[in-house]
């Protein structure tokens, strides 16, 4: 056991020059607050970030949870993963309709299956069979936080995340989805698909947002711990290099990382990212543009 712990947060990385992200940053730096201290008192880093995108989906704020925005059908269809790095057990759900928190439901698929992801009609059985919040009308609860007008096939997106190095050397990563602006039914991004979107083992903690279509297609969340394995990069050069290889394919977007000394890289290729980190050395801030 250590003293040495690191947490780091995003809400997106889609933020636009014309809005104000105060809000957004207020919150934010609250939840950080209160991440940092759960972290400092020994709390688990599986425990805070499940905690903290709990909190970022319930705020309606950012593109996930109650913030998120119907597909084309009207319809809400949600993903989310969570992977606890030292066993490198992991939960996901996606195209969830009908439940407040996904990134719940994704650590109830981690723990009470022997499957890492549920989708669509069978996760919602066994949501509603796991005693999951349910929402009883979606028209009503949901308040997206984008009213952006989206061209067809344009790539909108925001997501919410979690990353964190706990003092037992522990790391953990949580991510959670509204998915693409005017989505076609159905459609799955790279938040609950493990290594794409979502990635903890015992080198680094991982979670991306952006254009998942081109993060599925880099892999970029294992990615980063396989250039820290074989190519021996550091953190920072080993997250840039995997988003550096998605922006090739024509992407955009950014993750969170942190390893397991605590140190925390937050690249981004896109107009901003709102991100927030604080670790026990001392460093903490909150930010949306560069």
């Amino acid at each position: 056991m250590t003293d040495i712990w690191a947490l780091a947060l995003h809400g997106g990385a889609g933020p636009v020059r014309d809005k104000n992200y105060e809000r957004e940053e207020a919150h934010m730096r609250a939840l950080l607050d209160d991440g940092a201290a759960r972290l400092a008192a020994g709390d688990a880093a599986l425990d805070v970030v499940v905690g903290m995108v709990a909190a970022l989906e319930a705020s309606g704020l950012h593109i996930a949870g109650k913030g998120s925005s119907p597909n084309t059908d009207g319809d809400w269809e949600l993903d989310a993963a969570v992977m606890d790095g030292p066993t490198r057990r992991a939960g996901a759900v996606a195209a969830l309709r009908g439940f407040a928190s996904p990134i719940a439901c994704a650590r109830a698929v981690m723990e009470k299956t022997p499957h890492v992801l549920l989708a669509a009609g069978g996760a919602e059985k066994f949501c509603a069979a796991a005693g999951m919040a349910r929402i009883d009308d979606p028209g009503a609860y949901y308040t997206p936080a984008s009213s952006r007008l989206v061209a067809p096939g344009e790539l909108a997106h925001g997501t919410v995340g979690a990353v964190a190095r706990d003092v037992q050397g522990r790391l953990a990563a949580a991510t959670s989805t509204g998915g693409l602006l005017r989505k076609m039914p159905g459609r799955v991004g790279d938040a609950p698909l493990i290594g794409a979107g979502t990635w903890a083992d015992q080198r680094v903690a991982v979670s991306c947002t952006g254009q998942g279509e081109l993060f599925i297609r880099a892999n970029v969340a294992a990615d980063v711990s396989a250039r820290m394995l074989y190519a021996r990069q550091s953190l920072h050069a080993a997250a840039a290099g995997a988003l550096a290889d998605m922006e090739t394919l024509g992407g955009d977007g950014g993750l969170i990382a942190v390893d397991a000394d605590g140190a925390v890289a937050l690249p981004f290729v896109s107009e901003g990212m709102k991100r927030a980190w604080a670790t026990s050395a001392g460093a903490r801030e909150v930010k949306t543009f560069r």
